[in-house]
């Protein structure tokens, strides 16, 4: 029998449902019932009505030759119409697009995953010379400019779990970490965060928030520039007004 933990308001057969998805979401290849059934620690006849209400419905495909089980692409297409990614994507782009043509920068936008700061949308600069920021790269959220920019404005609660899941955090004298909450502080009252690239040297970093501080939903608008396009202060000032106002219009598009 499954092992997962269950509640005074539990529907077996909803259960059932959501194992077989899960047990095939980590298949590799498809699965014949008994194989499922065996793979989930049940009887074959216990999932038979299951299985048929899940390929009904969609869910499941089913080889008409083998009568083996495998997840459709149902569940990824309700995961993408309800994505705050995808949401994100169409509204902030056009935006950071317009933001990379006026600075000659390109320009990036980070939210958490698993504790994390990934990029999940850039906006290359026309310059000549730029930097890429790759998108679906991962930094360190306590580190890096745009995930101090998450971390600084993330719930309490949120803000705790994030570091306890930093492998170095724990490592860090007393003093380094009254320091970090120091400067967490600092940067969700000045909203906006500057500070050298910690990968790569002779490169500025300047991030700002999307979205409301301790928001459900959040994002860092970031711009990471070679030194020589912010020798001057004035040229520093510029792009972070351009940075901030931006995120702001996006902010605004989303409804946060």
């Amino acid at each position: 029998m499954s092992d997962k933990p269950t509640t005074k308001y539990a529907v077996p057969a909803l259960d059932k449902g959501l194992d077989i998805l899960e047990y095939l979401a980590s298949q590799e290849l498809p699965r014949s019932q008994s194989e499922i059934a065996q793979g989930l620690g049940r009887s074959p006849n216990e999932i038979f009505r299951v299985l048929v209400g899940l390929e009904a419905r969609g869910y499941l495909l089913r080889d008409d030759v083998s009568g083996r089980y495998r997840i459709s692409f149902k569940l990824y297409n309700l995961s993408r119409s309800i994505s705050p990614i995808d949401q994100m994507r169409q509204c902030a782009l056009p935006y950071m697009e317009d933001l990379a043509v006026k600075i000659g920068q390109s320009c990036y936008l980070c939210m958490l995953y698993q504790s994390q700061t990934m990029v999940i949308i850039q906006a290359r600069s026309h310059s000549p010379v730029f930097l890429n920021i790759t998108e679906g790269s991962l930094f360190s959220t306590r580190t890096s400019t745009a995930g101090k920019v998450l971390l600084a404005n993330s719930n309490p609660s949120v803000r705790k779990m994030l570091l306890e899941h930093d492998p170095d955090f724990a490592s860090l004298s007393k003093k380094q970490q009254q320091d970090l909450q120091v400067e967490l502080a600092r940067i969700e009252t000045d909203g906006v965060y500057v500070q050298s690239n910690i990968l790569i040297d002779g490169v500025t970093d300047v991030a700002t928030l999307i979205g409301q501080p301790q928001g459900k939903v959040i994002a860092s608008l970031a711009v990471s520039s070679l030194n020589s396009k912010l020798g001057k202060q004035l040229e520093q000032n510029r792009l972070i007004t351009e940075l901030t106002d931006t995120a702001k219009i996006i902010t605004e598009q989303l409804g946060c």
